[in-house]
């Protein structure tokens, strides 16, 4: 299994901290006992089976795309060393009393300025010191891609930067740079979001006023202790700022809406968490009742939907990470809540007298469970037992 080490940049701290934030490593897992008998269910034959076996077998490299928590500081000794570097590779020329880097390249189809290492005073600027991490991220951590998050507006200042790497070297030919430019969270106005004083809004403030709305949402629920509310208000409320800005494509603007984020309705974290709640309560039910952990053969177009819906799994989470889109496992979440809730309000299963059929849907129910669980935890958000 080929190892590949990917090292993600948040320039700016935002709500989605949870950005592919945890190992893929039991993704597949989740699946791979079931998805045969399950595919071959749904359609009466195999004609899949090979196809979703195999893309398993590949897809188990993912498991080793891991989060690096290491802050990487430059001195001037550094810097200054790679400057000289620089010059005397022929690189770094000297323009209006500024040192420069020209990263121009005959295909440009509009005009692509210079990268500026140090101004006039000789002053350093971010160019430099980007460049500088590069070598310790790919010198020391072998990093084999690196991922930068930031405004996308900063769009011009990567390319530049990411071409200068190149060209000089200090990142290898095959080693992959790529940035991803987020929007705005703005207020109902359509502005950026800020405080009523007019500053800009502090995450911490932001995460306190959502926990605030997921508690008064939890306040008339008597079937939670007094002692728990505080800490699955904290869940919901971190699942509905969480979800609300990575269900969105990162580069788009959108509006932030607290009572929308904290609705158990509609696509937001709190259904996604309500819904896992409400498969553990029939679980909890059932639980003397002892299920074979087979899934049989759909006996209703809900029940077929809600497989084919969980069959899409594992190709969800390849594009999402191949096309750095948190916001397609937001998507599939979102549709697999809605087909298990169709299913639940069209079938009986605890009263389902026929134990075969019963057995059944318990498995499958519980696979729903399983993914969806899954799926929270790649974006970082936890689950809650009850709500």
């Amino acid at each position: 299994m080929q190892h590949l080490n990917v090292i993600l940049i948040k320039k700016s701290q935002g709500p989605g901290q949870g950005y592919f934030n945890r190992s893929c490593e039991n993704c597949y897992n989740v699946f791979s006992s079931k998805i045969d008998s399950l595919l071959k269910n749904i359609h009466g034959s195999n004609r899949h089976v090979g196809r979703i076996s195999k893309f398993i077998e590949n897809s188990n490299n993912l498991g080793d795309f891991k989060p690096v928590e290491k802050k990487i500081k430059t001195n001037k000794t550094e810097r200054a060393s790679k400057i000289e570097e620089l010059k005397e590779k022929g690189f770094a020329k000297e323009s209006e009393g500024a040192l420069v880097f020209d990263v121009s390249e005959e295909t440009d189809k509009s005009p692509v300025p210079p990268l500026l290492l140090l101004k006039s005073d000789g002053a350093a600027l971010y160019g430099t010191t980007d460049l500088a991490t590069v070598v310790e991220r790919v010198r020391d951590m072998k990093a084999d891609e690196i991922i930068y998050l930031a405004d996308k507006r900063q769009g011009l200042h990567y390319e530049q930067f990411f071409r200068a790497a190149k060209k000089s070297g200090i990142a290898h030919e095959d080693t992959i740079l790529d940035f991803i430019g987020f929007g705005t969270m703005n207020g109902k106005d359509g502005k950026p979001f800020k405080t009523r004083e007019g500053g800009v809004m502090r995450l911490a403030d932001l995460i306190s006023m959502i926990k605030e709305a997921g508690k008064e949402k939890l306040k008339d629920n008597k079937n939670i202790a007094e002692e728990d509310v505080e800490e699955i208000s904290s869940k919901v409320g971190l699942a509905a700022l969480k979800y609300g800005d990575l269900s969105n494509q990162a580069a788009k603007d959108y509006v932030f809406d607290i009572d929308r984020f904290a609705s158990f309705e509609g696509n937001t974290g709190p259904y996604i968490l309500y819904t896992i709640v409400r498969i553990k309560s029939i679980l909890n039910k059932a639980e003397e009742f002892k299920a074979q952990n087979i899934i049989s053969v759909p006996q209703s177009e809900s029940e077929r939907g809600l497989m084919l819906q969980l069959a899409k799994f594992n190709e969800v989470i390849e594009l999402s990470f191949r096309d750095r889109a948190p916001h397609k496992i937001c998507e599939f979440l979102y549709e697999l809540s809605n087909n298990f809730n169709k299913f639940y309000n069209d079938t009986r299963i605890l009263s389902e007298e026929d134990e075969a059929k019963k057995s059944s849907w318990l498995s499958l129910i519980n696979l729903v469970k399983n993914v969806l669980e899954q799926g929270l935890d790649l974006l970082g958000m936890e689950s809650v037992e009850r709500m």
